[in-house]
């Protein structure tokens, strides 16, 4: 008699995995542009379209949906919202160290409790300002500014962050009167084409050696936002959390590995504050809106 595993080990396992590709991701698209020297906007584009081909079958069962929206502008805000964060995340791997670039993106919560507060107009309590506080202390100490080694590309996994924390808002805000569904097309659809726009400047042709390595990100893509939402359908936000960080381990070894690129003491500092102050923000909204879940990407 075959045995199924029991539904949280499950849904932890595909946030492990969802982890683990975006970790090897990472590592194809650092390799394309650090190594090979491939424009960023040019490998965004194929990782993405590449991605975006994987999902064709499931739009087209889909396309109904797209049909349904009153909010076509909120729809664009939010695909170049989402379109800047994977620019600059790929112009920051192709300059800075991907432990200090993935270390960086975890402020990406903390810019979302900014949003809600000074955008939708969320009640934000004195504790949750804290604990962003805290996050951006942590950060400031990976980015370590007073120090030598500073450079301003480190500047663009924070940038990247903040662009995906307001996509993260404007979504949000989407659900309120549109389906999941329709919200998930349009942004498959118009991510491509916006890419495409930002490449023109570059070219769409890739340095030898980077085609497998770009075909793979695409792939991997595709492969660890399916396991991620599905992830988000078995289990909430708060069970997921501590599982959904194991990438910054994943992402520190293979960088480590394939570039060489070993974290200093303020990396582990840094991280440990964005962390306690995340966990933090996770059990506050859990505590305040019960039943409440979270959906990410």
């Amino acid at each position: 008699m075959t045995q199924t595993l029991p539904t949280p080990l499950k849904a932890a396992g595909l946030m492990v995995l969802a982890g683990a590709c975006f970790a090897l991701v990472n590592i194809g698209l650092q390799s394309a542009t650090m190594l090979h020297g491939a424009s960023a906007p040019t490998v965004t584009f194929w990782q993405y379209l590449i991605a975006l081909l994987f999902y064709i079958p499931w739009i087209w069962r889909n396309r109904l949906a797209v049909l349904t929206t009153r909010q076509i502008l909120a729809h664009v805000l939010r695909v170049a919202l989402a379109v800047g964060g994977v620019q600059l995340w790929t112009l920051g791997l192709a300059h800075v160290p991907i432990w200090q670039a993935i270390a960086l993106i975890l402020l990406s919560p903390f810019f979302v409790t900014i949003g809600a507060g000074l955008v939708l107009r969320e009640e934000v309590s004195l504790q949750r300002w804290g604990a962003v506080i805290v996050g951006i202390i942590g950060g400031m100490v990976i980015l370590s500014p007073w120090s030598d080694h500073f450079q301003i590309a480190a500047l663009l996994p924070v940038a990247a962050a903040a662009l995906w924390a307001a996509s993260s808002v404007v979504t949000k805000q989407l659900t309120h009167r549109d389906s999941t569904e329709t919200v998930t097309i349009y942004l498959l659809l118009l991510l491509s084409p916006a890419n495409a726009l930002l490449a023109v400047g570059s070219g769409f042709a890739l340095p030898e050696g980077t085609l497998w390595l770009v075909i793979g990100a695409g792939l991997l893509t595709a492969l660890a936002q399916h396991t991620l939402v599905r992830a988000y359908t078995l289990a909430d936000a708060a069970f997921l959390q501590p599982y959904d960080h194991l990438k910054l381990l994943f992402n520190v070894g293979l960088g480590a590995l394939v570039f060489g690129f070993l974290p200093d003491g303020n990396m582990w500092l840094g991280t440990a504050l964005i962390l306690v102050a995340s966990a933090y923000l996770l059990s506050h909204e859990v505590r305040t809106r019960p039943g409440s879940t979270a959906q990410g990407a």
